[in-house]
């Protein structure tokens, strides 16, 4: 995915998750038994770059959960160490920090990735070396599809199939919209997506028909032609499926063509446009009224045990309006830690095992690993965005939040 230039609340948080890469290495060639003892984690995640806005977050979450842990003794009397590489957000370079990390600094397990190119990619990794792999982030089905599912391959992030269906469950409740196109990525991501939502919302909406389908290149400097192809078409409502700086390109170039004022703002934005980092770098631009989703959001007056959640990070982060981000990685680590708990093993194998069906009690409330996909079902808030005079940026409003249970979309 290309995202924007990640800006000074970013480039803080890489600096010190830099700084935190270093001090292990020195930890490790210093303090040796340490390093032998504690609980390898690789985490091969996007830290550099226009990603890093969105990668280091995750890596944060992971680091503040296994903070919490190491201080309360760790986990089965040994210490959590993460050892992050960055992917570069490309598969290629996913792939080869993956490897180095089970082969050269013997990880136990492998938690991260980003994008629904580079997380297949590092799951064969993690098959052929047999070696625990947790996806806090892709979405694409074919990570956990019945052809390329293998035992050490784990999702905690939302999948397309879940999004798409969701997403149609809104729309459909939209009566005077008749007329609905698409826009989203091509490639799998984007394809996955739409897909799912085409496919529902004919079943709960046979009135409505999809009148246009935009596929701009992943990385689409210029939206212009599609958007202007799209508005010829004179849908009620469109569907983005583009995440991060995508959106961002989107919602910029289609402002002097009044693209918004022309579908009355009947926009619902998927792939997290609703998350705090795209609404804060767009800032006054943002269209208000569309629908957007993400993760999570410090505003959120969510399930029990969230608000608790949200103050610890805004400790660990030092940052009053935290990202959206964090929660995948911190409910990634929770997942492994249990799993290890429950295996009384750090072998990848027993931990595999452990890991099916296995419950979490995580800040967004109860989660669970399916044992037939080995998919958590994780699902997403949406929200109607608004501005709001205690933030700089829009939010999505409390008040018309959703925090949508995945389970009846799930297969």
């Amino acid at each position: 995915m290309s995202m924007l230039a990640t800006g000074r609340r970013a480039a803080g948080l890489i600096a010190s998750v830099l700084i935190g890469a270093v001090s292990i290495g020195a930890m490790t060639l210093t303090g040796s038994a340490y390093a032998q003892d504690s609980i390898r984690v690789g985490f091969p995640i996007v830290m550099s770059g226009s990603g890093a806005q969105f990668g280091v977050p995750v890596l944060k979450g992971a680091q503040m959960y296994a903070e919490q842990i190491n201080k309360s003794g760790g986990v089965l009397g040994r210490k959590i160490e993460i050892l992050p590489r960055d992917t570069k957000l490309r598969p290629d370079e996913a792939v080869r920090v993956a490897r180095e990390l089970i082969t050269r600094e013997r990880v136990n397990f492998l938690i991260g990735t980003f994008t629904s190119a580079e997380g297949p990619a590092v799951s064969e990794i993690a098959k052929e070396n047999k070696v625990v792999f947790i996806a806090p982030a892709p979405a694409t089905d074919r990570l956990t599809a019945p052809d390329t599912l293998h035992p050490f391959v784990f999702r905690v992030a939302k999948n397309t199939t879940t999004e798409g269906r969701a997403a149609a469950e809104i729309l459909s409740k939209w009566k005077d919209v008749k007329r609905v196109a698409t826009i989203a990525p091509d490639y799998a991501y984007g394809q996955d997506t739409v897909k799912s939502f085409v496919e529902r919302i004919k079943q709960l909406r046979p009135d409505i028909e999809i009148v246009d389908q935009q596929w701009p290149k992943l990385s689409e400097p210029d939206y212009t032609p599609f958007l202007t192809a799209q508005l010829s078409r004179k849908p009620d409502a469109v569907v983005s499926v583009l995440c991060c700086g995508n959106f961002d390109t989107l919602v910029k170039q289609g402002k002097p063509l009044g693209y918004f004022e022309s579908i009355k703002f009947r926009m619902l934005a998927l792939g997290e446009a609703g998350s705090v980092e795209t609404m804060r770098s767009i800032g006054g631009d943002y269209p208000l009224g569309i629908w957007g989703n993400s993760y999570d959001a410090f505003y959120w007056d969510g399930p029990a045990g969230h608000r608790e959640y949200t103050e610890q990070l805004k400790a660990f982060t030092n940052d009053k309006e935290p990202s959206s981000w964090p929660i995948q990685g911190y409910i990634a680590m929770q997942f492994l830690v249990e799993a290890i708990k429950k295996a009384q093993s750090v072998d990848s194998v027993k931990v595999a095992a452990a890991m099916l069906g296995l419950t979490i009690q995580s800040p967004v409330g109860p989660l669970t690993m399916r044992e037939k996909d080995h998919q958590a079902n994780r699902g997403q808030i949406y929200g109607i965005a608004v501005k709001d005079p205690r933030f700089a940026f829009p939010i999505l409003d409390p008040k018309s939040i959703i925090n949508i249970d995945p389970a009846k979309f799930m297969d």
